[in-house]
């Protein structure tokens, strides 16, 4: 697909990402590429090969979402639950091939452990041409402003969330649309300002929404004890 020509690992991701915790040890930043639902495998050894000793692997994962005829097996709905927790791991999410092609730059120089998801297919042409700011360290960026509800989305989900927008404006509903960019770090900064102007969230997801997105935004919003916002979580079951 347009996302790129990254192939998966056949069959060996635990090897892999313990591989590449030891090519980052000596001093290289190796690039892992795998299906976000085979990355599983290798769950024990991102958390005590990689993360926990900071090491500068970047993950990338393809296929993040629902993967149509590949089918059930293929689904890669569990990463943003399965990883977000992880001390150390920096989690983004592409739009379009163009922001993963600069978060994938963005996560080598970083040096630190990153991981990369976006999905399998196409994306659509008007989002990929529309110039774009470059990525900062946990910084989400507002494409559309309105002041009745904003819809906050993750990856593969911004050109629906845009759609969604356009046809409330349609009916009188102005809405704010945020690619979050970053699943970990939180924009925190972005997301208190509009949780304070802006009284109704969704947030949008490709994801299981238990320990999904939504469930972040959830956290944030006890930590920082705001209680006067609704929010509904659109995601996969």
């Amino acid at each position: 697909g347009i996302f790129g020509e990254l192939k998966t690992l056949p069959i060996a991701e635990a090897h892999a990402i313990g591989l590449a915790a030891g090519l980052a040890k000596g001093g290289f930043k190796p690039v892992v590429a795998v299906y976000s639902t085979f990355l599983q495998r290798g769950y024990d050894q991102i958390i005590h090969d990689v993360c926990l000793q900071n090491l500068p692997v970047v993950i990338c994962l393809d296929r993040a979402g629902l993967v149509g005829e590949d089918g059930p097996t293929h689904h890669g709905v569990f990463d943003i639950s399965y990883l977000r927790h992880i001390p150390n791991l920096v989690v983004m999410a592409a739009s379009t091939p163009a922001e993963l092609e600069e978060m994938l730059e963005f996560a080598i120089d970083l040096n630190r452990p990153v991981a990369i998801r976006y999905p399998k297919g196409s994306a659509p042409s008007a989002l990929s041409a529309a110039p774009r700011p470059p990525i900062e360290l946990g910084e989400a960026e507002i494409l559309k402003n309105g002041m009745d509800l904003a819809i906050i989305s993750v990856g593969s989900m911004l050109s629906t969330a845009l759609k969604v927008a356009d046809i409330l404006s349609k009916n009188k509903v102005e809405t704010t649309v945020i690619n979050a960019r970053f699943i970990t770090p939180l924009d925190e900064e972005l997301l208190g300002n509009i949780l304070r102007d802006i009284k109704k969230e969704v947030t949008l997801e490709e994801g299981v929404l238990e320990g999904g997105f939504g469930s972040a935004v959830l956290e944030f919003m006890e930590r920082e004890n705001i209680r006067d916002v609704r929010v509904r979580r659109i995601g996969l079951p």
